[in-house]
C-alpha cells in the first residue's frame, strides 16, 4: 500500500480533519455560529448584573438581600431546562443539520426575551409577574440548550486543522457579550437615578438584545450548513446520534467534556458576580464596578482568539493545564485583597487578572470538548454535557456566592468555592490526555 500524502502536523487527530471548507465565506460561517450564543450570554449577564433591580420588580420583600437571592434563584433554576434543550436540539442538529438547529434556537431565543421585556412588575399582577419571569427564562434556558453544541460543532467542522482558533469565536462572543452588557449596566447606572432604574432603565439592555433576534436568524437562513455533516457516512456512529446510543457509547466523552468546562462556567459567572459583589457588599459605585467588567469583557473578546490560534500550533492541553492550576492557586488570594483593599482599582486589577486567566483556559476549550465526540454525535453530546455542566456550576454559582457570604460572614468565601472547582477541571484534561489523545 502506497503511503498516504503528508499533512502538516497537528496537536491531536480529529475525526474531521480533512472536512472540506464549505462555500460560506468564514466570516459568515462564525457570525451565524456565534450570534446567538452572543445573544444567549448578554441575556445572561444583563440579568446577573441587574439583578438588584429585576428582584425590585418582581420579587416583594423588605429585605433587599432576600430579593437578591429570589432574583438569583429564578437565575439559577431556570437552568434546569437546558440538559433537556441540549439533548432535543442537539439530536435534532445530528440528524437534521446544525443550520436549521440553529435557526429554531434563535426563534425560541427571541420569544423569552421578548417576554421579559414587555413582563409587568409584581405591583401590577402580583404573583403572576415573576411566574412570567420563570417561564420566559425557561424558554430561554430551552432554546440555549441546543444552542452551544450546534454553534460550536459548525466551527470547528469548518476546518480540522485551525479548530482551536475557529472554536474560540464561540467563547470570544461571550466576551463581546459581556463587554456589552456592562457597557449597558455602567451607562445606565451612570443615567438613570435608582427608582427609574427599577422602574424601566433595567428593560432597555434585553430590548436590544430582541433587536439583535432578526440579525442573527437572517444571517443563520444564509448560511452553509457544516462540511463534515454532509460528509460523515451512515453507520456505528449514526447509532450514537440517538439519545439512548448517546448515553451507552459516549459517557467517557460526557465526563470529559463536562468536566474540562466546569472551572470555566463556575469563573465566568463569579466574574459576572464580581460588580454585584462590589455593589452590595463593598459599598462601590455601581458604574464604576460594572465598568471594571467592560475591562474584562475587552479581555475576553480579543485575547481569546489568540489563545485558540496559540493552542493549535503548540497544543491546546499545553495552555489549559497551567491556566486551570493558576485560576485554582490565585482566585482566593485576590478575594482577600479586594475586600481588604474595598477600591474601585483593587477591583479592576482583579478582575483584569481573573479575565485573562480565564481567556488562557478557555480559547481552546470549544476544540477540545468537540474532541471528545464522534461527527455524527457531537452537537448531542456537546450540547448535553455543556448544559449540564452550566446548569450545576454555572447557573447557581451567583446564588451560591451570595448564600456563602450570608452564611459565613467571609465576604472572600466565593472564592474557597472556585478553588474546589478547579480541580475537577484539571483532573477531567488529564482524562482527556490520557483516554482521548487530546492534545
Amino acid at each position: 500500500m502506497s503511503p498516504a500524502a503528508p499533512t502538516p502536523p497537528s496537536p491531536s487527530p480529529s475525526p474531521d480533519s480533512k472536512a472540506p471548507k464549505p462555500a460560506t465565506r468564514p466570516v459568515r460561517v462564525i457570525a451565524a455560529a456565534t450570534i446567538g450564543n452572543a445573544l444567549e450570554w448578554f441575556d445572561i449577564a444583563i440579568y446577573a448584573m441587574l439583578a438588584i433591580y429585576i428582584g425590585r420588580t418582581f420579587f416583594p420583600d423588605a429585605d433587599p438581600g432576600v430579593q437578591l437571592v429570589q432574583a438569583f434563584g429564578v437565575f439559577g433554576v431556570t437552568y434546569l431546562i437546558r440538559p433537556l434543550g441540549g439533548l432535543l436540539l442537539g439530536s435534532y442538529a445530528d440528524r437534521r443539520g446544525r443550520k436549521k438547529a440553529l435557526v429554531l434556537s434563535i426563534r425560541l431565543m427571541v420569544i423569552g426575551t421578548g417576554m421579559i421585556v414587555v413582563m409587568p412588575g409584581y405591583d401590577a399582577i402580583g404573583l403572576f409577574a415573576p411566574l412570567g419571569i420563570v417561564v420566559a427564562r425557561l424558554t430561554q434556558g430551552f432554546a440555549a440548550g441546543g444552542e452551544f453544541g450546534a454553534a460550536t460543532s459548525m466551527l470547528v467542522e469548518q476546518n480540522g486543522r485551525r479548530r482551536g482558533f475557529l472554536g474560540s469565536f464561540q467563547f470570544a462572543s461571550q466576551g463581546m457579550a459581556t463587554l456589552l452588557a456592562a457597557g449597558f449596566a455602567a451607562g445606565l447606572t451612570s443615567l438613570l437615578s435608582e427608582a427609574d432604574m427599577t422602574a424601566w432603565g433595567w428593560r432597555i439592555p434585553f430590548a436590544f438584545g430582541l433587536l439583535v433576534g432578526p440579525v442573527g436568524y437572517y444571517i443563520r437562513r444564509h448560511v452553509d450548513d457544516s462540511p463534515a455533516m454532509a460528509d460523515a457516512e451512515d453507520g456505528p456512529e449514526r447509532v450514537s446520534a440517538q439519545l439512548g446510543g448517546l448515553f451507552r457509547h459516549q459517557w467517557g466523552g460526557l465526563l470529559i467534556a463536562g468536566g474540562v468546562l466546569v472551572v470555566s462556567t463556575a469563573l465566568n459567572f463569579i466574574l459576572q458576580y464580581l460588580p454585584t459583589f462590589g455593589i452590595s457588599e463593598l459599598g462601590l459605585s455601581p458604574s464604576f464596578s460594572f465598568l471594571a467588567l467592560v475591562i474584562t469583557g475587552v479581555i475576553l473578546t480579543f485575547v481569546t482568539p489568540l489563545v485558540g490560534q496559540a493552542g493549535d500550533m503548540i497544543g491546546r492541553v499545553r495552555i489549559m493545564l497551567p491556566a486551570a492550576l493558576l485560576i485554582g492557586a490565585s482566585v482566593v488570594p485576590l478575594f482577600l485583597w479586594l475586600t481588604a483593599a474595598r477600591s474601585f482599582g483593587v477591583l479592576v486589577v482583579v478582575m483584569v487578572v481573573l479575565g485573562l486567566l480565564k481567556a488562557l483556559y478557555f480559547g481552546a476549550l470549544p476544540s477540545v470538548m468537540a474532541d471528545a465526540f464522534p461527527v455524527r454525535s457531537r452537537a448531542t453530546g456537546l450540547s448535553f454535557s455543556y448544559n449540564t455542566t452550566v446548569a450545576a456550576f454555572g447557573g447557581f454559582t451567583p446564588t451560591i456566592a451570595a448564600a456563602l457570604v450570608a452564611a459565613t460572614g467571609r465576604q472572600e468565601s466565593p472564592g474557597y468555592y472556585l478553588l474546589a472547582v478547579s480541580f475537577v477541571s484539571v483532573a477531567a484534561l488529564l482524562a482527556a490526555v490520557r483516554w482521548r489523545g487530546i492534545r
